[in-house]
């Protein structure tokens, strides 16, 4: 599972001045190097999905008479950082982490989105993904490509031969759990060794047990680790870290990653019947098993804890950097249905364009879960990649770490949430 995360180099570029990265004021058409009808556009995106991407910028050059070149960057952060210092940044960024968007923004590095994609939005998409897109009351990101992390991989078989159904709401989750596991199968296996997909799990949690507000507020260090909404989602977790409801137990899970968790579910036999993680544990079944998705593979949504409801998740989203014209209709195009149904013909995409004709994706659980992330009311990005890089995603430190000491003795959530407090505090100005 690729992350990215802001970078030190990026943050010390970031706190150069305008003038002095651009060579220009900002919104300056004079000294726009790229207005002559063309435009330059960078993701991370590489191999498969570059292929794919290329298709769009194909569509849209024969739609617009436009030409697109695409660079990619798997350090999106430092790559965009180093051409704002060098005054030539591209026109168009598709960056897949809120918090780089709002550092640009905060550093004035950022362009408003303009009136046609502004238009797209509404007309093709929820509510939901304009506020998303929209920093500091103003509209900078278009979100074109999401992932779900609300998303519950089982075998089919497994739950069939122990009586057990796809679970809708937590408890009924922990009941299966101790059904299949004293028949002899353990409930699901989850990659703690590399600690973000607890990280994840609890992200699910407290989004559905304290709701959107206090998630937000979470994610912006505006209420303390030790509130007590949090200790109340630590100690609902808690309750599937029972040791007989994984294969090996918190031990042996501690020692699994997320790419060797997968296979434990659809093994033959198989070690558990159900393995945690979003949308991109289709990948891993594809590639590492020969299990067959919609078949003897599936997935449930996470399970509504206490009536909430919500999807954490993902998403690049397009942002300007220059006030080329060119780069503003390429972000309309973005919105448009016509961009989106090129990828997700082809896999591996969910759109959160509701626009986009559901029979376009290639197969039914695409379907699924292009409808379930479409029709969620409620999504917030994963908290843990809003953090500082220090708190939120580095290895044996700040979330990672106080997540994995807690699966590990999940009998204490107060012990837990002070020491989260505690690193939240020193990687927070």
């Amino acid at each position: 599972m690729r992350r990215w995360w802001w970078t030190v180099s990026f943050l010390m570029l970031l706190t150069l001045p305008l003038d002095a990265c651009t060579g220009g004021e900002v919104g300056d058409e004079e000294t726009d190097p790229n207005d002559d009808g063309s435009l330059e556009v960078v993701a991370v995106w590489t191999g498969g999905e570059q292929q794919v991407f290329q298709e769009i910028l194909n569509a849209f050059a024969d739609e617009s008479g436009i030409e697109a070149s695409y660079e990619a960057s798997d350090d999106l952060g430092s790559f965009i950082g180093a051409q704002i210092e060098g005054g030539s940044p591209p026109d168009v960024a598709m960056v897949p982490q809120p918090g780089l968007i709002q550092e640009l923004v905060d550093q004035d590095a950022l362009q408003p989105i303009g009136d046609d994609a502004r238009a797209n939005l509404e007309e093709h998409y929820a509510p939901i993904w304009s506020e998303l897109g929209t920093f500091n009351d103003e509209l900078y990101a278009i979100y074109f490509k999401v992932a779900s992390k609300s998303t519950w991989w089982y075998n089919v078989n497994a739950l069939q031969q122990t009586g057990v159904q796809p679970p809708e709401a937590w408890g009924d989750m922990i009941e299966a759990a101790r059904t299949t596991s004293q028949a002899g199968l353990p409930w699901y296996a989850i990659g703690a060794g590399d600690a973000w997909p607890l990280t994840d799990l609890f992200e699910n949690v407290y989004l559905h047990t304290a709701g959107p507000d206090s998630y937000d507020q979470l994610a912006a260090h505006e209420i303390k680790w030790t509130d007590q909404s949090v200790i109340e989602a630590l100690s609902t977790m808690g309750e599937l870290f029972a040791d007989d409801f994984m294969p090996g137990g918190r031990r042996r899970m501690l020692q699994t990653g997320f790419a060797d968790s997968v296979p434990m579910a659809f093994s033959d036999p198989p070690e558990t019947a159900t393995v945690y993680e979003g949308d991109f544990v289709a990948g891993v079944i594809n590639s590492e098993t020969s299990a067959a998705i919609g078949e003897t593979a599936d997935f449930f949504e996470f399970p509504s804890v206490d009536g909430g409801e919500g999807v954490v998740g993902g998403g690049d989203g397009a942002v300007l950097l220059t006030d080329n014209p060119a780069a503003q209709e390429f972000v309309a195009f973005l919105a448009s249905p016509e961009a989106a149904q090129i990828w997700a013909g082809r896999g591996g995409f969910i759109s959160p364009n509701q626009s986009v004709d559901i029979g376009t994706y290639p197969d039914e659980t695409s379907q699924r879960i292009a409808e379930h992330v479409t029709g969620a009311e409620v999504f917030r990005f994963d908290l843990s990649d809003q953090q500082p890089a220090e708190f939120g995603a580095t290895s044996g430190r700040g979330m990672w770490q106080r997540m994995q000491e807690f699966f590990e003795n999940p009998d204490d959530p107060q012990e837990a949430a002070r020491n989260l407090e505690a690193d939240a505090a020193r990687a927070f100005p």
